[in-house]
């Protein structure tokens, strides 16, 4: 059995400057996940064209649009950056340009020319679950996302708060606090497993 061996991070692309290739439909779509996850992304575009419905989506989150070819110039002071144009020998360069500078990159439905995946995402309130394929189905991402948006519970995001102001009431170090919170919610995995039964 294959492994994924991805490691996931949760990124502040709010403090990241995000660079998207492309003005297509799938640039479209890249920008829509993103600013759908995270509304205060700072990000970029460069394209000889945009969709109608990318420039209306990036005047509402003061996305700065660059109409022109890609030029390495574009790549100064970004940290990630995602190629989407439907021409590969541009999307392979900025994967190079890219990788000479230290800069993350994702070339869309090109896996070999991906330091990262755009999984799907489950968000409700402070409660962020990522789903990875390993690159393999976008359709299965997409379809446990919707499997997780219906069992996490709606009122999750009470519990976070609830637990964190209590977080902040134990005394102790560091290890005897998780040790605490970790007796304390283990009612929540052991309700479930009553529940299933």
């Amino acid at each position: 059995m294959e492994r994924n061996e991805l490691y996931p991070v949760f990124l502040k692309v709010n403090d990241l400057k995000v660079l998207i290739v492309g003005g297509g439909n799938v640039a479209e779509e890249k920008l829509t996940f993103l600013l759908k996850s995270s509304p205060n992304a700072k990000v970029e575009m460069i394209s000889p064209m945009y969709r109608k419905d990318t420039i209306a989506l990036a005047d509402k989150h003061a996305v700065k649009m660059y109409k022109g070819k890609y030029k390495k110039k574009y790549l100064k002071k970004k940290h990630i950056v995602v190629a989407t144009t439907d021409v590969p020998a541009v999307n392979e360069k900025v994967y190079h340009h890219c990788r000479k500078r230290s800069i993350l990159v994702n070339v869309a439905d090109n896996p070999p020319f991906c330091d990262f995946y755009m999984g799907g995402i489950v968000t409700k309130g402070n409660v962020k679950v990522a789903i990875s394929t390993n690159g393999k189905s976008p359709t299965t991402a997409k379809r446990l996302r919707q499997y997780f948006e219906d069992v996490i519970p709606e009122n999750i995001d009470d519990l976070v708060k609830n637990l964190n102001e209590y977080r902040k009431t134990i005394k102790g170090d560091f290890e005897e606090k998780v040790e605490t919170l970790n007796e304390f919610t283990k009612g929540l995995v052991n309700k479930k497993e009553k529940d299933e039964n």
